[in-house]
């Protein structure tokens, strides 16, 4: 009777063990990074600047409608549109940092980076209803895990925001840049061009305040979206120096609450679903 004890405990360590292991095993394959992109050699690479984003300007307009929602069902289930943002990413693969370019050059290369990034992750695990399912704290991680190929670097979507977007100071950024949620601003239908970048800035800037998921006055009670309390420091020192850097960007009614002081400060809740065409 001891020794039967004895071997049903040992044995049912040794299935806790392998299970284990065998977990450990899946998390650590699902945490390797997975990269887009293609390395060119030195001898090809060009400006930021000198960098085509015709054919994702194309496939934004076929696929974005002008409330930034995304036809991911369409665009996964065409092969040949798959294959053309390859080719684009790949194209991103171009740009050599070392090379002097425009700041709205670079602006608009990594703006395009990142937003072009998040709609091949997305369409790497569709059909999903939000990135989030795909940020777990252990495992593939979409935000660290998926890599950029651009020039000798492997950039992420967390670097492309925080290490080089943010550093750029221009804090606009976060309205153009899109994590794939409804929360987030409109997926702009075109590509960002170094040339008309600040018109496509105040444009996107101003279309962001409009929308009631990002900004609602009621009286003197203004609820932004999350995004400014998150990267408030982007804008400004103070909470008024914040709300002064967007000031120009906001609707009538918000100004005016502003104007007349007194107003208070809310944070309305972020939405994660995903900025999906209902179709």
């Amino acid at each position: 009777m001891i020794l039967g004890k004895y071997s049903t405990t040992k044995s049912l360590i040794l299935i806790g063990a392998i299970f284990l292991s065998s977990t450990a095993l899946i998390n650590s394959s699902f945490a390797q990074d997975q990269t887009a992109g293609n390395r060119w050699p030195a001898a090809q690479r060009v400006s930021y600047d000198q960098i085509d984003h015709s054919n994702y300007d194309q496939m934004l307009q076929t696929y974005v409608d002008d409330n930034g929602l995304v036809n991911y069902r369409a665009w996964h289930a065409n092969a040949e549109d798959r294959q053309a943002l390859q080719t684009y990413l790949n194209e991103l693969g171009k740009a050599n940092a070392s090379v002097a370019s425009t700041k709205s050059g670079k602006l608009a290369y990594w703006i395009n980076a990142y937003n072009a990034l998040t709609i091949e992750g997305i369409l790497r695990v569709y059909p999903t209803t939000s990135i989030r399912n795909h940020t777990p704290d252990s495992g593939y991680n979409i935000w660290k895990n998926l890599k950029l190929i651009s020039g000798d670097e492997l950039v992420s979507l967390n670097h492309i925001e925080h290490e080089i977007l943010r550093k750029e100071s221009e804090p606009r950024i976060h309205f153009a840049i899109v994590c794939a949620s409804i929360g987030c601003p409109r997926l702009y239908n075109r590509a960002y061009t170094g040339e008309q970048l600040e018109e496509q800035l105040a444009c996107i800037a101003t279309d962001f305040f409009s929308r009631a998921q990002n900004l609602t006055v009621d009286g003197k009670t203004l609820r932004f979206s999350q995004i400014i309390s998150w990267f408030g420091s982007d804008f400004g020192a103070t909470q008024a120096d914040q709300l002064r850097a967007v000031y120009n960007y906001l609707p009538e009614d918000a100004q005016a609450a502003l104007s007349a002081g007194g107003y208070r400060v809310e944070f309305l809740e972020y939405d994660w679903n995903l900025n999906t065409q209902k179709n």
